[in-house]
């Protein structure tokens, strides 16, 4: 999968879809200008020590993103979009844009790309999630959709061990 920032401005939030992305072996991509620098301390403290490993790449506007990526299949994520990222069926090399905080996705990027507007659905009072939040909404769903592969998805109990614990459990309900 390909997460597309375009123009973030805020960096702790930058960081933490970094580490989800690393989380994810999701490629992040970002469109300057940036609100802030590559290196701020800000931004490496939200994505930890996760950021070293993050696949990514910068571009210098949104003409040089779709040069270097001139297949990529682009859904928008934004507010103004008529259908949910529940009603898209995602593949594993399509590419999801979240526009600024303050702003989001330029409308001239929407208009142009209405059928790959998706939107997450929320109450009417509320102008939008935070970005990071959304972020891991849509890309959880585009991975569950492509059956979470290669992902671990069973964890283990650090002291115990679950059927140990099931016996144990099993005593006290006697």
């Amino acid at each position: 999968m390909n997460i597309v920032l375009h123009e973030p401005e805020i960096p702790a939030n930058t960081g933490n879809i970094g580490r989800t992305c690393v989380a994810t072996g999701t490629k992040l991509h970002l469109i300057e200008p940036l609100g802030f620098r590559i290196g701020e301390k800000e931004l490496k403290r939200a994505g930890l020590d996760y950021w070293e490993h993050l696949d990514y790449e910068c571009y210098s506007d949104y003409q040089d993103f779709l040069s270097k990526n001139p297949h990529a299949k682009i859904y928008m994520a934004t507010t103004k979009a008529h259908r949910t990222y529940a009603e898209v069926s995602f593949g594993m090399d399509d590419y999801i844009m979240f526009g600024k905080e303050s702003a989001g996705i330029p409308e001239e990027l929407l208009v142009d790309n209405e059928e790959y507007c998706i939107r997450i659905p929320m109450l009417s009072e509320i102008r939008s999630l935070n970005l990071s939040n959304a972020v891991s909404i849509v890309l959880y769903e585009a991975l569950r959709q492509n059956h979470f592969v290669n992902f671990q998805t069973e964890g283990e109990l650090h002291r115990l061990h679950w059927k140990e614990y099931q016996i144990e459990a099993h005593k006290f309900d006697h």
